[in-house]
């Protein structure tokens, strides 16, 4: 099977720049957000886990209450890929129908 080809630190700074929110953080693309309660943040990881699930691509991330944390890395990639990005530009579009 051929390697998932890591994206380049000029290939990141653009890709962050057509995000909304996200950084890189331990090497890896970053976000928290906060919806407020944790019904409103729970409906939005549900989500993110069916769109996450069809891409075979999955977050690692963390809640309490109304704050939810994201990361998202390749692992088979040893980095961020493009598939790190295009998950990121899903979770920013269903954070945005999800916000209260």
């Amino acid at each position: 099977m051929a390697r998932i080809p890591t994206l380049t630190d000029d290939e990141i700074t653009t890709a962050l720049a057509e995000l909304d929110g996200w950084s890189v953080v331990d090497a890896k693309l970053h976000r928290e957000l906060d919806f407020g309660s944790f019904v409103r943040a729970f409906g939005f990881m549900s989500s993110v886990a069916l769109v996450a699930e069809s891409m075979n691509h999955h977050p690692e991330w963390f809640n309490v209450y109304g704050r939810v944390v994201i990361d998202l890395t390749t692992h088979d990639a040893g980095g961020i890929s493009q598939r790190d990005v295009a998950l990121a530009k899903q979770i920013d579009a269903l954070s945005a129908a999800h916000a209260g």
